[in-house]
């Protein structure tokens, strides 16, 4: 039985990542120590890149009214291997379908043995 679960885990994560058409670069922003002027400054960082992903993007049924137009509201939805670590803050550029875009992950990542999902939303700058 256990040989069972184990094998349908690793065959659903097959299966997840044989969809995966996009990568992503993991970028933070750190204290970086010039070692000639002696001072930390922030500095981006990149710290995983060209990992395989996928964007998944859903239309969202309510509409935003606003005072000039109803606006539509999308989701957007990172699928990444679920060994990776992607820290709250943190800029995430994902290539997909010839475009690339730059997001911060906007909550907590759903686990799975298989993969993992976390919400995004449009990088606005660093906080």
């Amino acid at each position: 039985m256990v040989k069972t679960v184990a094998a349908a885990r690793k065959a659903a994560r097959k299966a997840i990542e044989s969809t995966y058409e996009g990568v992503c670069t993991i970028v933070e922003r750190r204290d970086v120590r010039d070692e000639v002027t002696k001072i930390t400054r922030k500095s981006e960082v990149t710290v995983i890149e060209n990992q395989p992903c996928k964007l998944s993007f859903e239309k969202l049924n309510a509409v935003v009214q606003t005072d000039a137009a109803a606006a539509i509201s999308q989701s957007t939805k990172l699928f990444i291997s679920p060994e990776i670590v992607i820290n709250g803050g943190s800029k995430i550029i994902v290539e997909q379908d010839g475009r690339k875009a730059e997001y911060s992950a906007s909550g907590e990542p759903a686990v799975y043995s298989s993969h993992q999902e976390i919400m995004l939303e449009l990088f606005k700058g660093w906080a």
